[in-house]
């Protein structure tokens, strides 16, 4: 009877230890629940970010396609982004007042 009670509290004591080190691993120990969201943080921004980067490359490759394919989007593109004006055209700059 002694025998069956001393191995049943070793055997419960060496449970709640297994338990307590587990516990201490989960929320304390390397790799923990806080760094998991961490990381979880981390990787939604980064899935965001890389969705802003491929939408933006994508359209700058639809503007390399059309400019390869088109002499009039290249003139467009610099006339746009250099201020291209052809010999005999007029060049009107027209400001708009603050007032009002």
């Amino acid at each position: 009877m002694i025998v069956r009670n001393v191995v049943s509290c070793l055997l419960i004591s060496a449970l709640v230890s297994i338990f307590a080190v587990l516990q201490y691993e989960l929320w304390l120990g390397k790799q923990n629940v806080f760094d998991l969201y961490q990381l979880d943080k981390h990787i939604k921004e980064a899935v965001e970010t890389n969705s802003e980067l491929r939408e933006r490359n994508d359209k700058l490759h639809e503007d390399i396609i059309d400019i390869k394919n088109r002499s009039e989007a290249i003139e467009a593109q610099a006339r746009f982004d250099l201020g291209l004006i052809k010999p005999g055209e007029t060049y009107y700059h027209i400001m708009r007042s603050n007032s009002k």
